[in-house]
Formats: C-alpha cells, structure tokens, sequence
C-alpha cells in the first residue's frame, strides 16, 4: 500500500500505572497485536517512542520526539517528518483491536483532504486516523506556539469525518471493540476478557 502506519508509543500511561504498549493480552504483548495487524497492509511502519531500546524486539523503524513531552501532537509531527509516503496511518499504542482492513478504508478516502477521522457515537478519534505528510508543518507551528490539543489542529485542516455507518461495512470487528483503547486497569481486564473469548470462539 502507498502510505505508511505510524505508530505512538510515547504516552506516559500515567492512568494504567505502567506501560500500555507492553501489557500482554493472550500471550503477546500490546504494541506486538498492532504491528502484526498492520503488517498486513504495510510495508513502512514507523513507531515514535523515545525509548528505543524497550521496542529493539519489534524490529520496526524508530524515531525519537523532536519535542518530548508536548503529547500526541509531537508523535505525530515525529512520524510524519520521516514517513516516505504523503498518505499516513496514525494510531495509538493503547488500542489491542486495530483493524487493518478498517485502516485501509480511511486511506482509501484521503486524496482530497489533509486529515480522514473516524467519529463512532459522536466521539472523535484522530489516534486511529490518515493524514498527509504536509500537515507536518502546520503541527509543529501548532506545538511551537503551546496549541497541544488535537481538536485545534483539525480545526485548521480539510478534514473528512467518517461516521460509524459509513465504517461498519469496512470493518471484520465491531468498531466498539476497533476503537477501544485501555487507559485504565480495568479497561486492561476487559481487553483481555475480549481476546480471551475471540480465541474460544474460533
């Protein structure tokens, strides 16, 4: 596929108490189910962490923050900078049931727009969502001038907003569970309780 998947793995987990991208849900940890998933559809994954030796196993390019501590925008600026392609994937390393062919539907809608965003059940989610290479530049004027918060940037950009009826046709998984992401313990639980029945249901 002409686009790359960025992947953020540079949050603090300071709400789960340890780090999300490393817990393990059916044998595999977190950040592991993303990259197996997008490796389906991806030949150009990108994780942005600060932290390069703790993903060395992922085998996957890395790059640091240019602007540590400034949140999701500054990931996004990361993998943005140094992705080959103008399409890209970004998604959260908090979220165990990404799916491929649902990132393949929103790539498939971005030629006209700066941004594609998903909206299930009115809530936004621009950490599992396409934007083009260029609004790199519009990021880092955002981050530079104290604007973190991601609902401004998209504020400024030609954005798509896909709903959840235009997605379930697109999507193998309930997009409850797609864009589910574990920010609490309990939220971890449930995650697991998911994955466990998926697999007795095979």
């Amino acid at each position: 596929m002409k686009a790359a998947a960025i992947i953020l793995a540079g949050g603090k987990s300071s709400r789960m108490g340890t780090n999300k991208a490393l817990l393990k849900i059916n044998e595999k940890t977190n950040i592991e189910r993303i990259v197996e998933q997008l490796k389906l559809f991806f030949d150009n994954l990108i994780l942005v962490t600060n932290d390069v030796k703790t993903y060395e196993f992922l085998d996957v390019q890395m790059v640091p923050d240019q602007y540590p501590g400034m949140g999701p925008l500054a990931g996004v600026h990361a993998g943005l900078n140094v992705s080959n392609y103008d399409i890209n994937l970004v998604v959260a390393c908090d979220m165990p049931f990404i799916s491929s062919e649902l990132a393949e539907a929103l790539i498939s809608k971005a030629s006209n727009y700066d941004a594609v965003i998903p909206v299930i059940n009115g809530k936004q989610h621009p950490l599992f969502a396409v934007y083009q290479k260029k609004v790199a530049k519009l990021v880092e004027e955002r981050i530079q001038s104290g604007q973190l918060r991601m609902k401004h940037l998209l504020d400024d950009l030609n954005v798509l907003y896909v709903t959840e009826k235009e997605l379930a046709t697109y999507s193998p998984i309930a997009l409850e569970k797609v864009f589910f992401n574990m920010n609490h313990p309990e939220e971890y639980v449930e995650a697991k309780k998911w994955a466990e029945s998926d697999v007795s249901n095979r």
